[in-house]
């Protein structure tokens, strides 16, 4: 475990004794969101994101000492162990090098060494290594091998079989040979139909240096070579590599030398380059599958952070062709007040029907805010919404929504549970609706897969871009803090400690008793015991609750220190009212952490959390986010002009930019080169998801529908 925690340490750039305790909390059942938040003096204040890095690496760690166990426990039983070969399998850093180290001993299926072997050849093959000056000719050595059965040419073709095999399983010799391969190696491609033309175009002829090339063109590369549009092959500085492997392994200019020679080729061309090519592309794919499901992550993460857009009667529009736009009003709580289906659009072209059931609506609600779906038809309903709210009694307002997973929302078990009486395509709407009013709360119905702001999301490995998702809503979700009187079990299993079975029977408990009115009655639901408690108390806020710090993300087991703290400036806990907080904020500002923090004998890191919660409370952290861009009226590709000044929100973020909705049909793309004056390494330093931004337009290519766009010299 020493050997681990100092690992961790030299990786993440943290002390030893912050792994030690986090480490520690992990093992012992503590959620990531909880210690992150309410373990700060333990693990010197580690944020969730750096907590993460931690767990996902100790875990590989863990598997790596175990398979040394194995792999050291099968070479002794075999007899091999040595303290030599020992001490190398435990110094080994990556399970690579524990593998090379045991590709020697591992059991083999036939091979061509093998047979040699079973003809009596392995002390032939040893001579020959061995390169002795003493013998005058091949013929001399290898006339004690030749049998009825096998003849001068068999044996000497059969001892170089065996040294072939023994220099494809030296550990040394493979490691060697794959730094080679990573620095000298290109990754080259050509076209298995080069006459049909495709989305891999541009790997139709190419090639790139290993160690050079980025995440999204490996995956785009496997992506077409899985579709068979695409040879891929590794081209590698072959004569470095047999250079090399001679001066390890052929002594001086004798006899043996061209035997040697050619053995040595035999042995990289036949074993070695077919497994280490496959060794370099699984890692180069493993690197870009993380980069990918990294740059998911952030973006997910970006979305459901959104600011909500709260106190708002919204209007979903869900738009289409033949089967009408989907229209669903829900009131600023999120409950559905009237829906219905209208036909603007083509074929129907009822622009005066539906222009009319609208302008009902939006009367007899009082409707804010009409969010309109991105899909199909979404800039033909976009144009007729701006013709409509002109004509609306009341200031309305629009603007575009992502409605990526709002149709695997649609016909989930969720949302029948939600709305078994609604027609499935209705359900579409009011996700829409919500979303934009609370993006989280909605996007957490939705497997974060869906939210449709990945990179090659559906190439990488599915099982470690769950758990990184999962992960990220965690993060989010615990961040924002939940309303127990109005969470739906979604949104419930997402916090830190919950899980499916007692997010239900929260809301069942709510449903059958009424709202919550402690955190107390938390411990009153089936199968939320106290352990589950300390991890979810903090995270799940009661409005109703006479208690002011239970509408706060102050834990519990800090209460008493809360109600210290507001007792040393003269109030009561149980008597306090808004104006007392107004004036608490005033004296928070001018307190000495460090003296309160030593006069309540507790550390500053949550000293400092009471104080950020008791200034505000039932606050919500995504108000400080950048709110989205209402409309009134709408843009076309053909109104673009190079040069042309535009605000736009960031929709999607990836390694070689930043796609950017400006209000046409399809975003724009802000390439990497023009993200900033300066020299951009990711484009995630300089923009996320969900930022309003300005940008230029500096190219418009109407026949493919194509916007390029530049941040340089605006923001």
């Amino acid at each position: 475990m020493e050997k681990i925690i100092n690992v961790l340490a030299l990786e993440l750039g943290i002390k030893r004794a912050q792994v030690k305790s986090a480490i520690e909390l992990i093992d012992a059942g503590n959620t990531i969101p909880f210690i992150a938040r309410y373990r700060k003096e333990v693990t010197g204040n580690l944020d969730d994101e750096v907590l993460r890095k931690l767990d996902d690496r100790l875990n590989y760690l863990r598997n790596l000492e175990q398979r040394k166990d194995e792999v050291i426990k099968l070479i002794d039983e075999q007899g091999n162990l040595t303290p030599e070969l020992k001490e190398k399998i435990i110094g080994a850093n990556i399970l690579t090098e524990v593998e090379d180290i045991y590709r020697p001993f591992k059991p083999k299926k036939r091979t061509k060494a093998t047979i040699a072997k079973e003809k009596g050849l392995e002390p032939l093959a040893k001579i020959i290594l061995k390169q002795s000056t003493k013998v005058t000719s091949i013929k001399e050595v290898v006339k004690d091998f030749v049998t009825s059965d096998i003849n001068e040419e068999e044996a000497i073709s059969g001892a170089c079989d065996i040294i072939a095999e023994e220099i494809s399983d030296n550990a040394e010799y493979r490691k060697k040979i794959r730094g080679i391969s990573y620095r000298t190696g290109k990754i080259v491609t050509s076209a298995i139909k080069p006459d049909e033309s495709s989305t891999y175009d541009m790997y139709y002829n190419f090639s790139e240096n290993v160690n050079k090339i980025p995440s999204h063109r490996i995956l785009a590369i496997n992506r077409g070579e899985k579709e068979e549009f695409l040879k891929v092959r590794l081209e590698v500085n072959e004569e470095k590599i047999f250079s090399y492997l001679e001066k390890e392994i052929i002594l001086s200019d004798n006899i043996f030398k061209e035997l040697l020679q050619d053995t040595i080729k035999d042995s990289y061309k036949r074993l070695i380059k077919p497994s280490i090519e496959r060794e370099i592309r699984t890692e180069k794919f493993e690197e870009a599958s993380e980069q990918a499901i990294k740059v998911f992550g952030v973006n997910v993460k970006n979305l459901l952070m959104a600011a909500p857009l709260k106190g708002m009667v919204v209007m979903g529009f869900d738009p289409a062709y033949r089967t009408g736009c989907k229209i669903a009003v829900i009131d600023d709580t999120g409950k559905l007040l009237d829906y219905t289906t209208v036909y603007p659009t083509e074929p129907q072209n009822d622009v005066e029907g539906a222009t009319k059931k609208l302008l009902e609506f939006i009367s007899k609600y009082r409707i804010d805010m009409i969010a309109i779906g991105n899909g199909t038809a979404s800039r033909e309903s976009e144009k007729f919404v701006a013709d409509l709210i002109k004509k609306a009694d009341r200031k309305v307002y629009y603007t575009i929504v992502s409605e990526a997973g709002a149709s695997v929302y649609s016909a989930s078990k969720l949302a029948t549970k939600e709305y078994p009486d609604i027609n499935v395509s209705i359900r579409g709407a009011i996700s829409i609706a919500r979303r934009l009013q609370d993006p989280l709360a909605e996007l957490v119905k939705i497997d974060p897969k869906s939210i449709g702001v990945g990179q090659y999301q559906h190439d990488v490995n599915q099982k470690r871009l769950d758990l990184s998702l999962t992960g990220v809503v965690e993060d989010s979700v615990n961040k924002v803090g939940v309303d127990v009187n109005t969470a739906t079990p979604s949104l419930l299993s997402y916090v830190s400690g919950i899980n499916k079975t007692v997010s239900e029977n929260i809301v069942k408990y709510r449903e059958e008793n009424g709202k919550f009115t402690s955190r107390k009655e938390f411990l009153k639901v089936p199968k939320l015991g106290k352990a589950a408690f300390v991890q979810c108390a903090g995270f799940l806020k009661v409005p109703e609750s006479t208690n002011i710090l239970d509408n706060t993300m102050v834990h519990p087991e800090s209460y008493d220190v809360a109600k210290s703290l507001i007792e040393s400036f003269g109030y009561d806990l149980k008597k306090i009212t808004k104006l007392d907080l107004e004036n608490l904020k005033e004296k928070f500002e001018k307190v000495n952490t460090k003296e309160l923090s030593e006069k309540l004998n507790v550390g500053i890191p949550t000293i400092e959390d009471i104080i950020k919660e008791l200034e505000k409370p039932g606050r919500d952290p995504r108000d400080k986010m950048p709110k989205p861009i209402l409309k009134s009226d709408v843009l076309k590709i053909e109104d673009l002009e190079e040069g042309m000044l535009l605000t736009g929100t960031v929709r999607n973020v990836i390694d070689f930019g930043a796609f950017v909705d400006i209000g046409i049909k399809g975003d724009g793309l802000v390439h990497i080169s023009e993200l900033s004056d300066k020299f951009v390494r990711n484009p995630m330093e300089e923009v996320s998801v969900g930022d309003i931004v300005k940008v230029r337009v500096i190219g418009v290519d109407l026949k493919r529908n194509k916007v390029k766009l530049s941040m340089k010299g605006i923001n």
